[in-house]
């Protein structure tokens, strides 16, 4: 469910359906502790978890006090509203990329697409260079390998061209080579003076 009828505002840094799984959890750790607070006995002391930058950054964004009850079932709301209504996009990419650049992805994302945009990140070696993208019902393929694979008349066509240019090219020289041999040949066969003839 969302807030007020809107959807959680989802920090750069929180990208994944794990990291909102990350998130539901903390909050049901920091729910256990207060409840463990009202039912603890004199002179026990319990320790306070330590809330994530993730957290932190979520909880200030979606206004929320973490301390209070009310607060914290909000943000179990709205993350369990992000677990099942939010659009989730799989890339794969032929190297593991930097989370920075993963997060700028997300932004873009979020910015022209969703704002509850999630993604996940996986490896296909395979692909050379570039990404592939799916959704629930599309793939789009931003791969090397997808771009040789669409343009392989284009380079058949230019190799073809140089092989044959080569080849023209090689003949060419061959044929001035031979007609060079053959003119040397007729200069040392052929008298050039009527003199050397009757030698």
């Amino acid at each position: 469910m969302a807030r007020d009828g809107k959807p959680a505002i989802l920090p750069e840094s929180i990208v994944s359906p794990t990291d909102v799984a990350r998130l539901a959890r903390e909050i049901k750790d920091i729910d256990d502790f207060f409840q463990q607070q009202k039912i603890r006995q004199a002179g026990q002391t319990i320790k306070l978890p330590r809330l994530s930058a993730n957290m932190d950054v979520f909880a200030t964004e979606n206004m929320l006090n973490l301390l209070e009850d009310n607060d914290r079932e909000k943000a179990l709301e709205l993350l369990s509203w992000v677990h099942e209504k939010a659009p989730v996009i799989h890339m794969r990419f032929s190297i593991d990329p930097p989370g920075a650049y993963v997060q700028k992805i997300v932004s873009w994302m979020r910015s022209n697409l969703d704002g509850s945009v999630l993604v996940t990140v996986g490896l296909q070696p395979n692909i050379g260079a570039g990404c592939v993208m799916r959704t629930t019902n599309k793939i789009f393929d931003f791969s090397l390998r997808e771009y040789f694979s669409a343009k392989r008349e284009h380079f058949i066509q230019k190799l073809h061209d140089i092989v044959v240019d080569d080849a023209e090219e090689k003949t060419v020289e061959a044929t001035i080579a031979a007609n060079h041999r053959e003119q040397q040949t007729v200069d040392v066969s052929e008298p050039s003076t009527p003199e050397e003839a009757q030698k």
